[in-house]
């Protein structure tokens, strides 16, 4: 694998062309609407969002878009029918690039991340 070294989310998506550069930018911007106050950085040298923690991730590959992050037990419960037909792993969904991109789906996985960290930011009381 070629090395990289990607300072920003823009330095990533010039790697980029096409359907994948659409994709991505898309959820960027799905991610930016829906958290305007997440912190766009390159992590594991991907694209990467903070929001109180780690909120998402997301890369491209030749087949496919992933959406990654180390999801909860409660995200796995919450989403497993809306993901039913799509390759998961412990933290990484993929979207096929021969199907259209589940933009509701991406924005509702967004919105409950946001969720997420927001509750686990909430300092517990005694």
């Amino acid at each position: 694998m070629a090395k990289t070294d990607y300072q920003t989310i823009d330095d990533y998506h010039l790697g980029f062309s096409g359907e994948h550069l659409n994709r991505m930018q898309l959820i960027r911007k799905i991610i930016k609407d829906l958290v305007p106050e997440a912190e766009e950085t390159i992590s594991y040298q991907i694209p990467c969002f903070k929001y109180h923690g780690y909120l998402i991730y997301y890369c491209a590959f030749a087949k496919h878009i992933s959406l990654s992050n180390p999801y909860s037990e409660a995200f796995w419960e919450h989403f497993k029918t809306d993901l039913q037909g799509y390759k998961t792993s412990k933290s990484v969904i993929q979207f096929p690039m021969e199907k259209p991109l589940p933009e509701q789906l991406i924005k509702k996985i967004v919105g409950f991340r946001k969720k997420e960290n927001e509750t686990k930011a909430k300092p517990k009381s005694k």
